[in-house]
Formats: structure tokens, sequence, C-alpha cells
């Protein structure tokens, strides 16, 4: 698996409402307590912009990403750049900055 594989599985997780997997993939050292979404909040679409390391011989890597999103009438973009590490042999979700306009 590589980083990229793991934000598009954490992206459907969402999408999906999956939040287990979403608790399990991100980093102990800074995850919530608690993983959820906002009651209405549909995810529209998910689009990678870039990828820095994060391959299967990496420990590290960054994902730049954009996803569409509905709240109720509003509709809405999300533009991000996540870290993400390799722990004991598989990747999680470590932090992320938002870069939305």
């Amino acid at each position: 698996m590589t980083a990229e594989e793991l934000m598009r599985s954490r992206y459907s997780a969402y999408a999906l409402g999956e939040f287990d997997h979403v608790f399990r993939t991100w980093h102990a050292r800074t995850r919530p307590a608690d993983v959820g979404a906002d009651e209405g909040l549909v995810w529209r679409g998910l689009e990678v912009v870039a990828t820095t390391d994060g391959g299967p011989a990496d420990a590290e890597g960054e994902v730049e990403f954009r996803v569409r999103y509905q709240l109720g009438d509003e509709r809405g973009e999300m533009h991000e750049r996540s870290r993400f590490a390799r722990r004991a042999g598989r990747w999680v979700y470590v932090d992320g900055d938002d870069l939305s306009d």
C-alpha cells in the first residue's frame, strides 16, 4: 500500500460512514477521541493533486488533494496537504495543512 492509496481509502470510508477505518488509520498521537462527520454531510468527489514520497519503500509521504462536499443546500471544497507515516509496516494519517482559499 502507498500513502495515496491510504488517502483514497480514508476518503471512501468518510463517504460511506465507516469511521472505524478512519480511526484505525489515524496516528495515535494526533487523532481525536471521536471521529465522525457532520449530520447530512455528503462527499461528492476526490481529486489527488500531487504526492511526495509515500511509496512502498518510503517511511513518510504527503498527499495533496481536493474533495468536494455538500451540506444541505451548500456545496464546498476542501483542499489539504496531508502527511502520512509508516508505523509497524502500515501507513497512517498524521496530520494536514488546510490549503483552502
